[in-house]
């Protein structure tokens, strides 16, 4: 084409891309450069769109892939500080676990240490038989039935005293409470003894109440309100049961 009909307006130069990528004048001028900064700052722009990212890990899982470094470099330097490295430091914790299963097997779980010596039965606000029996039915109904075997059981032995077949003593253990009503109710010796007995073994003995035993204390219960003593001999109450 002529200089006055050509594509490029004659004397003025133009631009065609090079081999290497980078924009060139025509003929033997230099290249056309970006300044540095501009450029670095378009680039930035470039690499922050989201389809440079879509195939990036997860902020959870480049934290477990750092946590998981960091055991493999601590099971590493174990393994290099063990005799037999790797297979050592394996063998190690073997033994270990197995240790740690025949204690277990030989012990069994774990339980809190009973109390041997008995507490008070009552603690240091003195309440009726009535509000012992009304606190009692509320841990039942809620299913606590450690407590519920607790409040009969002193319930029980306060309507005792409050019909004078016990004297008040503060500090009175279960034990000694059934062994003295027991001298006054020969009839229900046994069954005292054995309320005791459960009062002390979920108290300071570690076991759980139940259901079962708490309606046998609750019967008892029921049955000494019952009871009528007679006395036969001046000063020596007996029972004569209903």
């Amino acid at each position: 084409m002529s200089s006055a009909g050509g594509l490029f307006p004659a004397g003025r130069p133009h631009l065609r891309l090079s081999p290497t990528g980078l924009l060139s004048q025509g003929g033997d001028g230099p290249p056309v450069t970006v300044p540095r900064d501009p450029g670095r700052t378009a680039a930035k722009h470039e690499l922050s769109k989201r389809m440079y990212h879509d195939h990036e890990p997860s902020l959870l899982l480049r934290a477990l892939n750092r946590v998981w470094d960091w055991v493999e470099h601590l099971f590493a330097a174990a393994s290099g500080a063990t005799p037999g490295g790797g297979l050592g430091l394996f063998v190690i914790v073997l033994a270990v676990l197995a240790l740690a299963a025949l204690l277990w097997w030989r012990l069994g779980t774990p339980h809190r240490t009973p109390t041997t010596t008995p507490a008070p039965l009552f603690d240091h606000r003195p309440r009726t038989a009535a509000e012992h029996r009304a606190a009692a039915e509320e841990h039942a109904t809620q299913g606590h039935w450690t407590q519920a075997m607790q409040e009969r059981m002193r319930a029980l032995v306060r309507a005792l005293e409050e019909r004078a077949l016990l004297d008040h003593l503060p500090g009175r253990t279960a034990d000694e409470a059934a062994a003295q009503a027991a001298a006054a109710l020969p009839a229900y010796e046994d069954r005292l003894h054995a309320a005791a007995r459960e009062f002390d073994h979920v108290t300071y003995g570690g076991r759980s109440g139940d259901p079962q035993t708490y309606h046998r204390l609750s019967a008892l219960d029921d049955d000494l309100a019952r009871a009528r003593p007679v006395v036969t001999t001046p000063g020596v109450p007996t029972i004569d049961r209903p």
